[in-house]
């Protein structure tokens, strides 16, 4: 883990050295992401697929390269299934609304679980609104655990499709994906997955959790910000209508009627964010060449030292106590708002991300206001973590 791979890490703030703990909001990029960016713009800067000239053309095998490289990365059976979009949360809107407009109708059921970020909440909202449609919470429990019971007692007949996070972005719970889907495929149903919180610390094989929809963001695997991928089963993806109109994503177009292109690119309206794909391509090779198992391995054992020594702290409890947990650690301190001791923490050189990080319907089930945040990446020492619980310690004492 070569922390002079990310040279944003080298500085001071407020007169310390920075300590970055916010990595499941984003994390930082290595040079090689930050390299791969410039060089596209330098040399290669082109619109794609529709140029014969050379420099169309360079960029267009290189945004197919990298297709194939995320293809490879979540081991998609085919390249086309893999979609690229803005981000997750535009690929979770994509699927919401182009399954929602194809397969939902008044009465049908969508399932989603109470610890879902917003991001895959209110485009199931929205398109159940639409359709006349009503949405299904599956329950955790005090330890931030799925309960598996109820979520086999809420798949009814009217279920059309089951939406869950692989990892919550607040609790840290890494959920039973391949279980669910299992469970839901029985009854013919497919599984969404929101995946931001998992890409780049599991090891994801969309094969063998044989999901039907896997969403992620580049930003939180050491790529650019603008940037996600929608996976979609092609069975799927054949059947579902475009989410935008535009360029790209048609075959031809009169006034009369417009035929639609072929997978994937019905559903990559408009110019993309090439840099941006390539990009992701280089933060992919990163990933594998630092190891995934490797990762995994290290960020567990941060998040078990950060997790031993906040509890040492009197007053602090962590919110989200799974046996399986991703590098996310929050925590509330009696009788001090999260914001508060947020803002003294950063003054002492340490990000970390305080309130609901946009799971409101976590902290109404909790009756917490939020939570403190701290998240993990490969990049990350223990002296971090001793810096983050000095911190800590810091505040309550100025707070209290």
């Amino acid at each position: 883990m070569n922390r002079e791979d990310f040279p944003i890490l080298d500085q001071q703030i407020y007169n310390r050295p920075l300590v970055y703990l916010d990595n499941a909001a984003t994390t930082q990029k290595p040079k090689c992401v930050i390299e791969a960016l410039s060089d596209y713009y330098l040399t290669l800067n082109s619109n794609i697929h529709r140029g014969v000239h050379y420099l169309s053309q360079q960029a267009t095998e290189a945004f197919e390269a990298a297709r194939s490289r995320v293809q490879s990365f979540i081991n998609a059976p085919h390249s086309e299934e893999v979609v690229f979009a803005r981000g997750a949360t535009e690929a979770i809107n994509l699927v919401a609304s182009s399954f929602g407009r194809r397969f939902l109708s008044e009465g049908d059921e969508v399932l989603i679980s109470e610890m879902e970020h917003h991001s895959n909440i209110v485009p199931w909202q929205l398109i159940c609104e639409e359709k006349k449609a009503h949405l299904r919470v599956i329950p955790f429990d005090e330890n931030g655990v799925l309960d598996m019971d109820a979520f086999k007692r809420l798949l009814t007949d009217k279920t059309r499709i089951v939406a869950v996070t692989h990892v919550s972005n607040t609790l840290g719970t890494v959920n039973p994906i391949g279980e669910i889907v299992k469970i839901a495929h029985r009854r013919n149903i497919p599984v969404m997955v929101d995946g931001a919180q998992a890409v780049s610390h599991l090891k994801v094989d969309v094969q063998q959790l044989d999901c039907d929809f896997y969403c992620f963001s580049g930003h939180k695997m050491y790529a650019p910000m603008g940037i996600g991928v929608m996976y979609g089963k092609t069975r799927w993806l054949e059947e579902m209508p475009p989410y935008q109109g535009g360029g790209e994503m048609i075959k031809q177009v009169t006034f009369e009627k417009t035929t639609y292109n072929e997978l994937p690119f019905k559903f990559e309206a408009g110019t993309p964010a090439v840099g941006d794909v390539i990009g992701l391509h280089r933060a992919i090779d990163y990933i594998e060449q630092v190891g995934m198992q490797n990762i995994a391995d290290y960020e567990h054992e941060l998040l078990q030292l950060a997790t031993r020594q906040l509890l040492e702290i009197p007053g602090l409890h962590v919110v989200g106590n799974a046996p399986a947990k991703s590098a996310i650690v929050s925590f509330i301190l009696d009788g001090i708002h999260p914001y508060d001791a947020g803002m003294i923490i950063d003054k002492l050189g340490v990000a970390v991300r305080t309130g609901h990080h946009c799971t409101q319907p976590i902290m109404d089930k909790l009756h917490i206001p939020g939570t403190i945040r701290a998240s993990f990446a490969l990049y990350n020492t223990p002296e971090e973590v001793n810096a983050l619980c000095e911190a800590v310690r810091k505040a309550q004492s100025m707070l209290l």
